[in-house]
């Protein structure tokens, strides 16, 4: 029977599965050492795992710079070894909520990457671009002390970009209804997958 308010009793594990248990031996964690482990967390008296972002990713920010919301970091696993997990976490009653990283992408990410070398590319709006930086105060950053401003210039796209975190991490132009329907779907292709929610 479904309990559609099963987050309020939930007792949540948070993890970063490229940090927690190699089952491989390259020195990194994986899906396969986290599947190894499954019987262990549930035994905590776990019921809900949250995943940090396992995307691929450039990796400058703890893998929050993501290039591809809908696949697996290669380091990690890949779209099977994804369904692996979620099937022995359910089997354990374990629900799984993942970290949906949708405020920017990696300047690495293929939108970005349109975007900047097309002003006339359906991506370009994707972002939030300006001729001149516009100012912020210091009171508006995210990261004083480790990026001075929250705009970049970007030599291909001859335009600034607005980032709210590390000048690897472009921000998405949420008021786009197509960044908004990309979105949907990243959240759908997820959930296809069994996730429980972000």
């Amino acid at each position: 029977m479904t309990q559609p308010r099963w987050y309020k009793n939930a007792v949540v594990y948070s993890l970063d599965c490229e940090t927690f248990y190699d089952a491989d031996g390259d020195g990194m964690g994986d899906f396969d050492g986290l599947i190894s482990r499954l019987d262990y967390i549930a035994s905590l008296g776990v019921t809900c795992i949250w995943l940090h972002p396992f995307y691929p990713s450039p990796d400058r920010d703890g893998g929050y710079d993501v290039t591809n919301y809908l696949a697996v970091d290669p380091g990690l696993g890949d779209l099977g070894t994804f369904v692996r997990f979620i099937e022995k976490a359910d089997a354990l009653g374990l629900r799984v909520v993942i970290d949906l990283v949708v405020n920017h992408t990696s300047r690495e990410h293929p939108w970005f990457q349109a975007a900047r070398r097309d002003r006339n590319s359906p991506y370009r709006d994707y972002y939030v671009w300006a001729d001149q930086p516009v100012p912020i105060a210091e009171s508006q950053l995210n990261l004083v002390g480790v990026e001075a401003q929250t705009w970049s210039f970007d030599a291909d796209a001859w335009q600034y970009y607005l980032h709210r975190f590390y000048a690897e991490q472009p921000h998405l132009n949420i008021s786009n209804p197509r960044v908004g329907a990309d979105i949907f779907n990243i959240m759908g292709f997820w959930l296809r997958m069994a996730v429980a929610g972000f």
